[in-house]
């Protein structure tokens, strides 16, 4: 290639951000234009930095703009030319398909060698994805292609309305009580949305939660709707 790739990294964790740097650094081919820690440092730094490559972290708390889905999904609509590889500790395969289907290029664990980073950013500039190792071990375990396609994961009003009151700290105890319905009845529901997510753990639910947008919802700008306009200048706010 004859211009180099201009990549951004992002992530919360600075040993993260430095090795992330270093990794990179093994690749002529690309420059490392921008570093941030939170969305809150993403998003001006992608509207005033010429980038091909970003390099997040999925879960980046604390951020003005939030972080997980909502952040790439917005990422991927307002800067539509920057391709996206994200980094994660998940290695839940029903990720994927939704990483995917909101403009994400490349998924790589953390638990991978970072050299995947670079891998990573030269294969999305041609055009193709990348899946790290350990994310394609977890699809392999799951029997899923490397779309994260099997079947759809579509979760149930009563089971959707279940996760977002666990995952707000209510026991299943008291969203039985709020809810009206028997404790039995909860846990079920509870129980069937992580089957079919592929969850063993409550952490990993948690996990489930927060990168899909089930966490914090009143962080998020305005009315809380993902296509409402982020302002231009989030250091006036």
């Amino acid at each position: 290639m004859s211009q180099r790739i201009r990549v951004i990294i992002a992530d919360d964790h600075p040993v993260i951000l430095f090795g992330a740097a270093q990794a990179l650094l093994r690749f002529p081919e690309v420059e490392v234009v921008g570093q941030a820690r939170q969305s809150t440092e993403l998003i001006p730094l992608l509207q005033k930095t010429p980038c091909d490559v970003l390099v997040s972290d999925l879960a980046m708390p604390g951020g003005q703009f939030g972080d997980g889905m909502p952040l790439l999904g917005y990422i991927g609509r307002q800067f539509s030319n920057v391709r996206i590889v994200v980094l994660t500790m998940l290695e839940n395969p029903a990720l994927l398909k939704r990483l995917r289907e909101v403009g994400v290029n490349a998924v790589i664990s953390k638990a991978d060698d970072l050299s995947h980073i670079g891998l990573a950013v030269v294969q999305v500039m041609r055009g193709k994805e990348y899946i790290g190792p350990s994310v394609q071990k977890a699809l392999d375990s799951m029997g899923l292609s490397a779309s994260g396609a099997q079947r759809d994961v579509v979760l149930s009003k009563r089971e959707l309305e279940v996760v977002r009151l666990f995952v707000s700290g209510m026991t299943i105890t008291e969203i039985a009580a709020q809810l009206r319905r028997s404790i039995k009845t909860i846990s079920t529901q509870k129980n069937t949305a992580m089957r079919k997510l592929g969850i063993e753990r409550d952490s990993e639910l948690f996990q489930y939660a927060q990168s899909n947008g089930l966490l914090n919802l009143s962080a998020y700008v305005g009315d809380g709707n993902l296509d409402t306009p982020l302002p231009q200048n989030p250091e006036t706010r």
